[in-house]
């Protein structure tokens, strides 16, 4: 079984991050959902006895093992599992389409694709749309099993921690080829340790566990820095406003991570029902994932009389790049400064009037490319381990770092730089708006301007009132030639949202 012995002081595996913990809190909550509940103590015994049922199913170190699931227990301990056996684990969120999970298989080469039905009705009619065989597992109950791809050939395996890969998240969305980005164990482990001592996690915190594990977010800043800190992580499958209400004033949450976009539902959906919020024991909030705007932020800390922390990262940096501090929260929307341990540049900035600049970021954060595409992988890290992460930023002269949009995003209107983040803030500060999505569309000689926005429920906010709010407040060529009220825009489970959809349906006419 699974000793701290075996480790020495610090993890080299994802699976090694809980050790310490179990010898010294065995009976202190490591991880639970509403179906189950593991301690810290239970944990070597639990991945142990999951490493082998997956080891009897052929998986072998090196193997990719897809895990389609939403947010459990059952999960987190199939990951760790995986880890154990020196396999790669790559979690693909159950909403997404036959189409999509057929392409991850297909990419990864996974050797298995295990189906959470148990915890997920969409993972369910996935398994049994495969023909997946139910299984019984020790300690996680009823799974479905993929079939056995024979054919398929384990990658090399390295005992160095940088060099391994722990789990390949995908992040092409809904549209385009595959893009599996590999991430290490030592990526992961960075990013957990700085979570861990950044945000003070110890054994006395519960934290809420709604982004999902198949982004990295919720991987390494949430399951993988609870484990290394002795936190109980509470698991939710999906985001609800009343659920998080009730989690916050009842549950003992302590730490809360999200979207800004799940923060400005959870607001409207107080201010709508007449609910209030309560959350007695929250001590730390961090938003991140999207651009955080300064109403939303007031409007949050008015309510919880507490900060609420920014952060700034992306899937191919494990995924933290910049983080407000807490001994020095901002009133600002900064993403703060670069994390300890890593490097941050902006490119190009010297030559800007603006002194903006594509965030460059060099460390142990940076991925070690994406799966079978060398030539992405080269034109996204240079030869001395600079990520170019394609967003761009400005630099406060305190080292804080403001993120203006993505330079593949970037509007050019007449031969004016149009920086969506900029139009979505002036939108989101309106009271009826919830959240706002600001996207190109490319017209003969020119590119438009195209606004989507999701307005509080009921509101009746028109168009036209929103246009002449917006030429109050911003110049003439960054008003949007079209605005589009929608009731829910569309958006990924960890709240972010799906730009690529709306620039398509504002290409196309909707």
């Amino acid at each position: 079984m699974l000793k701290q012995s075996d480790v020495g002081a610090f993890p080299r595996r994802i699976h090694h991050a809980f050790l310490p913990w179990a010898q010294s809190q065995p009976g202190a909550i490591a991880l639970s959902d509403d179906m189950l509940t593991i301690r810290y103590g239970e944990l070597p015994e639990a991945v142990e006895a999951i490493a082998a049922q997956l080891s009897a199913a052929g998986v072998r170190a090196g193997d990719r093992v897809l895990l389609v699931a939403e947010n459990s227990v059952q999960l987190a301990l199939c990951i760790l599992a995986v880890s154990r056996l020196d396999a790669w684990s790559a979690t693909v969120n159950a909403r997404l389409s036959a189409r999509e999970i057929e392409n991850f298989l297909e990419h990864s080469g996974a050797r298995r694709a295990l189906y959470f039905g148990a915890t997920s009705p969409a993972a369910q009619a996935h398994g049994e749309a495969r023909n997946a065989e139910a299984r019984q597992w020790p300690v996680i109950g009823s799974i479905l099993l993929g079939a056995l791809n024979a054919g398929t050939e384990p990658e090399p395996v390295h005992e160095d921690p940088a060099r391994q890969t722990a789990v390949m998240v995908y992040t092409s969305g809904t549209t385009g080829a595959p893009k599996a980005v590999m991430l290490s164990h030592a990526n992961l482990l960075f990013i957990g340790n700085n979570n861990r001592r950044m945000r003070g996690l110890g054994p006395n915190d519960t934290v809420y566990g709604v982004l999902p594990l198949s982004h990295v977010y919720g991987l390494s800043a949430l399951l993988v820095a609870c484990l290394m800190s002795g936190a109980a992580l509470l698991l939710v499958p999906r985001f609800s406003e009343a659920a998080l209400a009730q989690a916050l004033a009842t549950r003992g949450i302590t730490v809360m991570h999200g979207a800004p976009a799940m923060y400005a539902k959870l607001l409207a959906w107080s201010e709508a029902t007449g609910t209030p919020l309560l959350a007695p024991h929250l001590r730390v909030a961090q938003s991140g994932g999207a651009p955080l705007t300064p109403p939303l932020k007031g409007a949050f800390e008015k309510t919880f009389r507490l900060p609420l922390h920014n952060g700034y990262g992306m899937t191919e940096a494990a995924p933290s790049i910049c983080q407000t501090r807490m001994e020095a929260p901002r009133a600002d929307c900064s993403v703060g400064s670069a994390i300890p341990g890593v490097e941050v540049r902006l490119h190009g900035a010297e030559q800007d009037p603006h002194g903006v600049g594509e965030i460059w970021v060099r460390g142990p954060n940076v991925m070690l490319g994406y799966y079978r595409a060398p030539e992405l992988t080269a034109e996204t890290v240079t030869p001395d381990g600079w990520l170019r992460t394609g967003d761009l930023a400005r630099m406060d002269a305190d080292g804080a770092y403001h993120v203006v949009g993505r330079s593949k995003e970037l509007i050019i209107r007449s031969g004016f730089n149009v920086y969506p983040v900029e139009v979505e803030q002036v939108l989101n500060a309106h009271p009826d708006v919830v959240q706002s999505a600001v996207v190109g569309r490319t017209v003969e000689g020119n590119e438009e301007v195209v606004a989507f926005v999701e307005t509080v429920p009921e509101a009746a906010v028109a168009v036209d009132a929103l246009r002449a709010y917006l030429k109050e407040r911003l110049s003439p060529y960054k008003v949007p030639t079209e605005i589009v009220i929608m009731e829910h825009l569309p958006a990924a489970a960890t709240g972010k949202i799906l730009k690529k959809e709306l620039q398509r349906m504002a290409a196309s006419g909707y």
